[in-house]
């Protein structure tokens, strides 16, 4: 696991890829923490830290896009199989490969709040609760795009793709503000997921039969439900959907808090996806 690691992270250091992810990251937050701590006076390092999330959707899949999608291209992928290591192993080392590469400018950002303390006093607690946020939410959005590079084998359509999730992942909140808090509103999203779900299982195993049992048994469970009682679904989706937002949970950091609920939140989606990915790269290989 050891040796694939130090080749993926090798690899990163040595391409364009990993230099634009680490140079464009710290070109922004030095721009905001020169705009918002320097000229106009804030002594809270996390706003500028705040500011970094939009960028994210673009960012995450320029360091993800190649990660698996590259070796299923070049069938590089067979050699890693043919390797006395688990795929869970492979992984791992390149999901801890790209930690790796993100952590580069975050080692840098963290001595931000102790130049900034030279011009006046920061709260340093806060300042790196939110940098200990930051890192979650990235690393949770890295096994997101880990997740999509393994799926397909072009590096394009895992970049847009993983872009496209990041910001719907983003807008959630917007898109809960904008569906109706009607029980049939509520049905009809669910409904909605159910089917993206069966989309995912069949495009990760290649079979429909069980795509089409867990679509159908989705459906079934949501309906029964609705029909037992529809009045659970009322506002119910937005709920789900705002409980859900990955990208608004930080608003927790950047406000000074230290949320438990959402470091555990964070870890959870970084292990389902790097979960999700593993079943995905073993499927790949016994087909």
């Amino acid at each position: 696991m050891f040796a694939i690691y130090k080749r993926e992270l090798k690899s990163y250091l040595t391409n364009m890829i990993g230099c634009v992810f680490i140079s464009v990251l710290l070109i922004i937050v030095g721009i905001f923490v020169t705009v918002m701590n320097l000229l106009y006076g804030y002594p809270l390092f996390e706003y500028s830290i705040s500011n970094l999330t939009p960028f994210l959707f673009v960012l995450i899949p320029i360091l993800t896009m190649r990660s698996v999608s590259e070796e299923r291209h070049a069938k590089t992928d067979q050699l890693l199989y043919s390797l006395p290591v688990s795929v869970g192993n492979v992984v791992l080392a390149k999901y801890f490969a790209m930690i790796t590469v993100f952590l580069i400018p975050t080692v840098i950002m963290a001595f931000y709040p102790l130049i900034l303390s030279i011009f006046g006093n920061v709260p340093f607690a806060s300042a790196y609760g939110a940098l200990l946020g930051f890192m979650l939410l990235v690393s949770a959005l890295i096994s997101v795009g880990l997740f999509i590079s393994s799926i397909t084998e072009s590096q394009v359509i895992a970049a847009v793709v993983s872009a496209g999730v990041l910001l719907g992942m983003y807008l959630m909140s917007v898109i809960a503000g904008i569906i109706p808090s009607s029980a049939f509103a509520s049905l009809i999203g669910f409904a909605v997921v159910m089917v993206l779900i069966a989309l995912i299982v069949w495009r990760m195993t290649k079979n429909a039969t069980v795509a089409g049992i867990v679509c159908v048994a989705g459906l079934f469970l949501v309906g029964s439900i609705y029909l037992i009682d529809s009045t659970l679904f009322e506002g119910l989706f937005p709920r789900v959907l705002n409980w859900l937002s990955v990208f608004d949970r930080f608003d927790s950091f950047s406000e000074g808090l230290f949320d438990l609920t959402t470091i555990v939140y964070y870890l959870s989606i970084s292990a389902l996806f790097v979960f999700s990915t593993i079943q995905s790269v073993e499927k790949r290989r016994w087909s």
